[in-house]
């Protein structure tokens, strides 16, 4: 009998705390949903504001192509200075820090990580370098998601759980995307399922989503034309297509490590100094092409919305190809995954536009393509294919191509796998952690 009390008593016990932890997760979500959804409204304002200096500057000739230089160098170098000053840890996505936090590699950052990340990253990302929201949104929403945890009192382990449940809310805030937001923490941060942290990240992303939409709304963030459920003739292509976004993501993800290694060897200069010239050549970038710059939203639209001229998509591809490792060798804050879609959205519609040239009886739509090669290259680079395919698919309210992405991040991510190319995060987090050791 007294076996059977115990016993209870521990089942009372542990129901109760997992009600508080979810009432926590959503308090957690809610946060994370206000601070996300002001961050993405104040980067619309930053890009518009960008593009209205480049316009007025245009008609000042030299002086105003000086002031567009010099504004988007110290944009970045003063994002830099934040970091390096009042929290390191807010360098780049901040992906990487947050999955060796929850790997009990490195300890939580500091709170004061939150106004620099914002802060940070609205000076780089508005300055045009081609860095996504989401790496802010992430870390920001696991640093409130330990705030919570803190101010509440609770163990280690559950503040562990509020972190990886906090950064899910940042994903989903982020994209518009709840679903995606809490498989992106079971499939990418803590790499296995837990029911108390499927719960948490479930409550914190849907919260985080409700409270979002008050600020954002509740259209997806790309709209896209109807496309076809024709599958079956196509078939073969789509695996096609998830090779070459599989050969382009590991190409992609050497140019990140090869280019933060050059900035490394550079530790001589002052990292502000080499933050102000990636700025610098951003702004030059941003003076001739100014829609080629920044996070890339409107490029990747674009794609979708079939505005994109297939003759103008390769050398639009090079450019974003080689601004996103140099954005992301800055040290700023600011992500990948936002570039990578953009990335995926390209090599999709130039494959599409080609195979609709040589297959004209198939009826070959390329934005739906492109919207496939969205998903492919986002697994190729991330590894985590089940994140991106719904991802993709809350973004761009596009269920018909369920099939084709499933075929396409197959191969997406055989392909890197058989080269052993190692997923990015697990590269960067390697690196977090060599560059964490005195």
């Amino acid at each position: 009998m007294d076996d059977e009390r115990v016993q209870a008593k521990d089942i009372e016990d542990r129901d109760g705390s997992l009600l508080g932890l979810a009432l926590l997760a959503l308090i957690a979500g809610a946060a994370t949903g206000i601070v996300g959804a002001l961050f993405r409204l104040s980067l619309e304002q930053a890009d518009h504001l960008r593009d209205a200096l480049i316009t007025r500057a245009h008609g000042q000739a030299a002086s105003g192509f000086i002031l567009v230089v010099s504004l988007c160098a110290a944009a970045a170098a003063l994002a830099t200075s934040l970091v390096r000053r009042y929290a390191p840890q807010a360098s780049g996505s901040g992906i990487p820090y947050v999955e060796a936090v929850l790997h009990h590699d490195l300890p939580p950052a500091p709170f004061l990580l939150i106004p620099v990340k914002f802060i940070g990253g609205l000076l780089a990302i508005g300055s045009g370098l081609a860095l996504g929201r989401e790496g802010p949104s992430v870390q920001m929403g696991a640093s409130l998601g330990h705030l919570v945890g803190t101010i509440f009192r609770r163990s280690g382990l559950d503040c562990r759980v509020l972190i990886a449940a906090g950064a899910g809310a940042g994903l989903a805030t982020a994209f518009n995307a709840p679903i995606a937001g809490a498989i992106f923490v079971l499939e990418e941060l803590v790499q296995r399922f837990e029911h108390r942290i499927a719960i948490a990240a479930l409550g914190a992303s849907a919260t985080a989503i409700a409270v979002g939409r008050v600020f954002l709304g509740d259209a997806p963030d790309f709209h896209v034309a109807s496309i076809s459920s024709a599958y079956t003739g196509a078939k073969p292509l789509y695996y096609v297509l998830g090779a070459l976004a599989g050969l382009f993501a590991i190409a992609y993800n050497r140019a990140i490590l090869a280019t933060m290694a050059i900035a490394d060897r550079l530790h001589r200069q002052p990292a502000e100094f080499r933050a102000g010239i990636v700025g610098l050549v951003v702004g030059i970038l941003a003076w001739f092409a100014p829609d080629l710059v920044g996070g890339g939203d409107a490029i990747t639209q674009g794609v979708l919305a079939g505005g994109a001229m297939l003759t103008a998509v390769p050398a639009a591809f090079l450019v974003r190809f080689v601004l996103g490792p140099l954005s992301y060798a800055a040290g700023t804050p600011g992500g990948l995954f936002a570039p990578l879609l953009v990335l995926g959205a390209q090599i999709g519609l130039l494959f599409g536009g080609l195979c609709q040239l040589l297959f004209p009886d198939l009826g070959i739509q390329p934005v739906g393509f492109a919207v496939v090669g969205m998903a492919a290259f986002f697994t190729g680079v991330v590894r985590a294919p089940v994140t991106g395919i719904i991802l993709v698919i809350e973004m761009t309210a596009s269920v018909t191509t369920l099939l084709p992405m499933i075929c396409a991040c197959f191969m997406a991510m055989l392909i890197p796998t058989l080269l052993r190319d190692p997923p990015i995060y697990e590269s960067l987090r390697r690196n977090t952690l060599r560059a964490s050791k005195p």
